[in-house]
């Protein structure tokens, strides 16, 4: 009859590791670095998709879309190591995160709104101004217009300078400002960037953990055995 196996202690687990030549522990190390590497990659490229869903959802100018999209991004980059490396200023930055980016087709309709708003608030101020029809929308499709040829768009600098420059082509708006226009929606609205753990239980995380283990086993051994052999040199 067969007996029942008894189940190996931690304890003894880690002793035979302990047994284990030291060149099989770092062939071990290198093939869990790589396994680590290309988890990490996974999960930057599944970052990239998540985040390319944000975007084409702000494309559609689908505003439930976007909300669900961006909950998927967090939710996804908070529980996974994302490793991302980012150019900031001309010089490339490592991060754990997405990265800055922009809903710039969100803040382009709030935008909007609040010039149309703008405009019927001035019209009611001044009646006159309805001669002219859609000052506002003249306006952009100008500005709309230069700008594609010339590779910006609102809210950029060169935009701006665009729609001031024309709008002061109408009467009476020669002396409007930009907070007595529109009340702009700050483009920090619009920016998202989030941050991921630097170290995470998720598959890529216990990979490295294991790995990090093993290395440190091949550490200890390493010390014992020169505090060993330095030992044995002082006694001769």
């Amino acid at each position: 009859m067969g007996g029942v196996r008894k189940k190996k202690s931690p304890r003894k687990i880690f002793a035979k590791i302990f047994e284990v030549k030291n060149w099989k522990l770092f062939l071990v190390v290198i093939l869990l670095g790589f396994l680590a590497a290309t988890q990490l990659r996974i999960d930057h490229l599944r970052m990239l998709d998540y985040k390319q869903a944000v975007l084409k959802a702000d494309q559609a100018q689908n505003d439930d879309e976007i909300a669900k999209t961006l909950a998927e991004l967090r939710d996804f980059t908070s529980t996974h190591i994302i490793f991302n490396v980012i150019e900031e200023n001309g010089n490339q930055k490592i991060i754990f995160g997405t990265g800055a980016f922009y809903l710039s087709n969100q803040y382009q309709r709030k935008a909007n709104e609040a010039l149309v708003a703008a405009q019927d608030k001035m019209l009611k101020e001044d009646p006159s101004m309805s001669a002219y029809g859609n000052v506002y929308k003249k306006v952009a499709e100008v500005c709309d217009a230069i700008g594609k040829k010339k590779g910006w768009r609102y809210p950029n600098n060169d935009y701006l300078n665009c729609f001031w420059d024309e709008l002061g082509k109408y009467p009476t708006t020669d002396q409007l400002t930009v907070s007595s226009v529109a009340n702009l929606p700050s483009t920090e609205l619009f920016r998202y960037d989030y941050s991921s753990p630097v170290w995470y239980p998720c598959l890529s995380g216990i990979i490295i953990l294991i790995a990090l283990v093993v290395l440190l086993i091949v550490l200890i051994r390493i010390i014992i055995w020169i505090a060993t052999s330095i030992a044995i040199l002082l006694i001769k």
